[in-house]
């Protein structure tokens, strides 16, 4: 049943008018984004299944575009709807930890870089520089590869840490599609390490090479 048959009071976007968008469940919210549904199936039915098959709103945000294209009724214009809104929610919860006054935790590290490297199909090689009180700097994705293989220059990531200054580096990878996901590392300057407790982070279970 299309959902412009539901009674009004039950419908998604009325719902959302009426009593505000936390009392939605995901599937309601994200149906929304979608707008309709396809054939047998209406536009809640569909956020069900996407949600059903990714496991959770956090790693529909993982999501690459490969990953939402192969959803069955998914197609060009509401798979570009989804993107959309999945990139300012990452944008949003980016600029909410960046705008904290340290990263002082591994847990705030893997945040921030689950975040900024989230929907990434291929490999990918980024540098995050912190100041001496472990803020932010700046992000850069230095070097990109395949889905199975990335080649990292040495030199360029000297080169970028010193052009921005930076009292600290943490190195990220992002592994391919289908492979097991982060591993970073923390390089500082020979003074006291900010994250000596980073290093299990990527350890055996990242599989970090």
């Amino acid at each position: 049943m299309a959902i412009t048959d539901w009674p009004v009071q039950e419908r998604p976007r009325e719902r959302l008018l009426a009593l505000g968008a936390a009392s939605l469940a995901d599937a309601e919210l994200l149906a929304i984004l979608l707008r309709t549904g396809i054939k047998g199936k209406s536009a809640v039915d569909l956020a069900r299944q996407l949600l059903g098959r990714f496991g959770s709103v956090g790693r529909l945000l993982d999501a690459g575009s490969t990953n939402l294209a192969e959803t069955p009724g998914l197609g060009s214009a509401k798979l570009a709807q989804l993107q959309a809104a999945l990139e300012l929610a990452r944008r949003a919860l980016k600029e909410e930890i960046s705008s904290r006054n340290a990263l002082s935790s591994p847990r705030a590290v893997r945040d921030y870089l689950r975040l900024a490297l989230a929907g990434r199909e291929q490999e990918v090689f980024a540098v995050l520089l912190l100041d001496a009180q472990h803020r932010v700097i700046a992000y850069e994705e230095l070097f990109r590869g395949t889905l199975t293989q990335t080649s990292v220059y040495p030199r360029e990531v000297v080169k970028c840490s010193l052009r921005h200054n930076a009292a600290a580096v943490i190195f990220a990878q992002k592994r391919g599609s289908g492979r097991k996901p982060l591993c970073f590392i923390a390089f500082v300057r020979p003074t006291r390490p900010p994250y000596p407790h980073l290093y299990p982070l990527y350890s055996k279970s990242s599989g970090s090479r």
